[in-house]
């Protein structure tokens, strides 16, 4: 039934652009783009989103660029670098850089963001990208010294990726709010307009240094939030828009069939959980109870999930991180199969033989979220199912009002397990475990400097947290990416869409 209102809609969606399908116009030379979540601000600090991270990579540099298909790390804004030791790093920093305002960029911009995002009290969204830097100094123009707070060995890698670097008297002056509204930075498209949340315009940057991302080849980039995906496909048959991506399986295959567009299937980092209040950070839960988690864990068919659903080069998934992440060690996870009967037990044996309701949050892909929710009420969990915003779920989880959610995790494609398991497991504001044990050995873990150590103890960090129960790991994600035959764009894995690749046929 599901497949046949689906091949209908996109038959009706086919049918009304039939006539006068306008078709990228290259003479425009003019990108237009879907975001389907909201972005909600521009400033690449003060948001978590994949669409802020999309932004980022397109709007600003960071001072090294890793190869998404080598894992290569090569110099950007930075030309060399060098441990002076363990907890300082020494950067040359390129020369004849300009930013989008016309300002030189020098070590003052550098030394001003890191001193800037490393300060907790300013506030950055996502702290773990951040809060292992001290300060930095400046030593001349175009030398700069990062302190870390201590060893912390993934640096070069956050350094790579969610770590960018801001005109120091720009943001001085302007501020994460001011930085949402009129961003600047040194990368490879200026913003040129921005609608809060609903419309960005991004222009080619004429002036690119000689960057690793590679020279943008398309003049502008138009960017909507179209929340909607019939929507989205109904402005690709139109003409209106030209890339979607981010395209659930059904809809993927049944355009590819029609010949008009191109489809792209690629793996990501990204992971879906659920998190479960094993902490009672919202009062008193069934969840606080380790055999009703572990009941949760046995209730759902992940396997059905990816095959049904997600599909392409998705995979259950039984850790709280992505097996390629260094430190992210398969073999230390419990997995729990699939065994309804066995769930029903174990919440008899909890205290709850008829089961017990309970709210249950999602933010994206409702199909998939509530799949799992009726494998829940399948063995006696009944949901009160709230979709919300991502924002104000991220805020409700940060506060401890979920008792159980469904949530994803792409890392900021960073690939370290500290991306991930220690984001959420380290006593922090999305942490519903608060388990001091777990606590211990990821602190070890992310500040060793021996890899050996790193990897036994995120090898008992994951050990820990998944014998306790405290998530029930999903699966891992892949991204559907459409264009019109006139668009070239060839994905990668760490789920970043990037402009600078995209050409016209």
């Amino acid at each position: 039934m599901k497949h046949t209102v689906l091949k209908s809609t996109i038959a009706g969606i086919a049918l009304a652009a039939a006539t006068g399908a306008a078709w990228a116009d290259k003479a425009n030379d003019t990108l237009r783009v879907a975001f389907t979540k909201e972005l909600e601000n521009v400033d690449s600090y003060f948001n978590s989103s994949r669409e802020g991270v999309v932004m980022q990579r397109a709007v600003w540099d960071g001072l090294i660029y890793r190869d998404p298909v080598t894992n290569e790390y090569k110099g950007n804004l930075a030309t060399e670098w060098e441990w002076i030791d363990d907890t300082t790093i020494e950067f040359k920093l390129r020369e004849g850089v300009t930013f989008h305002d016309g300002s030189d960029f020098t070590a003052d911009d550098v030394v001003f963001t890191v001193n800037y995002v490393a300060d907790e009290a300013n506030g950055v969204k996502t702290q773990r990208n951040v809060n292992w830097m001290k300060s930095a100094e400046k030593i001349d123009d175009y030398t700069v010294r990062i302190m870390l707070k201590e060893k912390f060995p993934a640096a070069i890698e956050f350094l790579s990726g969610p770590v960018s670097i801001y005109p120091s008297d720009y943001y001085a002056e302007a501020g994460p709010e001011g930085m949402g509204l009129e961003p600047v930075g040194t990368g490879p498209y200026k913003v040129v307009s921005v609608v809060p949340g609903q419309h960005f315009v991004l222009e080619k940057n004429e002036n690119y240094h000689d960057s690793p991302k590679g020279q943008p080849s398309i003049a502008k980039v138009d960017i909507r939030t179209i929340p909607d995906v019939n929507t989205q496909m109904a402005e690709l048959f139109s003409g209106t828009l030209d890339l979607i991506w981010q395209v659930p399986a059904d809809q993927a295959e049944k355009l590819a069939e029609m010949g008009q567009f191109t489809v792209s299937n690629e793996s990501t980092m990204r992971v879906g959980y659920l998190s479960m209040d094993a902490a009672g950070r919202s009062g008193e839960t069934p969840f606080n109870d380790i055999r009703v988690r572990q009941a949760v864990n046995h209730a759902i068919n992940r396997q059905e999930l990816v095959d049904a659903l997600l599909k392409g080069e998705s995979q259950v998934i039984s850790t709280p991180c992505f097996p390629s992440q260094f430190g992210c060690d398969t073999d230390a996870a419990v997995s729990y199969d699939y065994d309804p009967e066995k769930a029903k037990q174990l919440l008899a044996e909890a205290g709850y033989p008829d089961g017990f309701t309970t709210d249950f949050y999602a933010y994206r892909d409702r199909e998939y979220a509530e799949a799992i929710s009726s494998y829940l009420n399948a063995v006696g969990i009944d949901t009160n199912f709230k979709m919300l915003q991502y924002s104000a779920l991220r805020e409700l989880n940060m506060k401890g009002e979920t008792p159980i959610s469904f949530q994803t995790w792409g890392s900021y494609s960073v690939n370290d397990a500290s991306a991930m398991v220690s984001q959420f497991f380290k006593h922090g504001s999305l942490d519903d475990a608060r388990d001091d044990e777990t606590l211990e050995y990821l602190n070890l873990a992310d500040s060793s400097t021996d890899p050996d150590v790193r990897v036994e103890n995120y090898s008992k960090a994951i050990k820990r947290i998944t014998e306790q129960a405290f998530w029930a790991p999903m699966f891992s994600y892949n991204t559907n990416y459409v264009t019109t035959n006139e668009v070239a764009y060839t994905p990668t894995a760490d789920e970043v869409l990037r402009f600078t690749t995209v050409t016209w046929n």
